[in-house]
């Protein structure tokens, strides 16, 4: 990898957090990067398709506001209702993926520990269930490096590509509502200052 690849990766904000993620290799012509990727899941495909949309309409329903409030706010409880049963499908979709593990995760990429090494330069369909908003996302990534760090474990680092701006733009959402939260919590555990 250059250092201007390094430093491009460098410059995205990363956050721990914890996904369902599942991951397959892909082989051929699946692995060039201007293909689309499909899941043949409906629940994952379903849970992918109402995130878009609802990130696609949301300059809609402020267009709607500015004009007519009592239908925004009629719309958003619409909205909220379906972000319910999006977490219901979510919660049988989980299932289905597996257990949550523990990632490194950035607009750019993201690491995690796995128990097998993976081939640097080898091109992955990454299926990701980021929580608490049950956002699924179907990914292309590309193995950066593959550590060993003990026993049956290794460090997997994986890099976007081919990311379209909806994507990135719900990556970058994720994250920063992961940032809000972090710092809310840092800040309700300080002790309080004396006066």
């Amino acid at each position: 990898m250059s250092i201007q690849d390094e430093n491009d990766r460098r410059e995205y904000y990363r956050i721990e957090d914890t996904i369902a993620l599942e991951f397959t290799p892909l082989r051929g012509a699946q692995a060039t990067a201007g293909d689309e990727l499909h899941d043949n899941s409906p629940l994952f495909n379903l849970l992918s398709d109402l995130h878009l949309l609802e990130y696609e309409s949301q300059h809609l329903l402020r267009h709607i506001a500015e004009k007519d409030r009592s239908l925004a706010n009629y719309l958003k409880i619409i909205n909220k209702r379906v972000d319910l049963l999006g977490q219901a499908v979510a919660q049988n979709l989980l299932r289905d993926i597996g257990a949550a593990r523990k990632v490194t995760l950035s607009e750019g990429g993201m690491s995690f520990i796995h128990q097998q090494a993976l081939t640097e330069g080898e091109h992955l369909a990454l299926k990701l269930v980021l929580m608490p908003q049950a956002l699924g996302l179907l990914l292309r990534g590309k193995v950066v490096h593959s550590q060993p760090l003990a026993e049956q474990q290794y460090e997997i680092g994986i890099e976007f590509e081919a990311l379209s701006e909806t994507q990135r733009q719900l990556l970058a959402r994720h994250i920063l509502q992961r940032q809000a939260l972090e710092r809310r919590q840092a800040r309700d555990q300080q002790p309080p200052t004396a006066k």
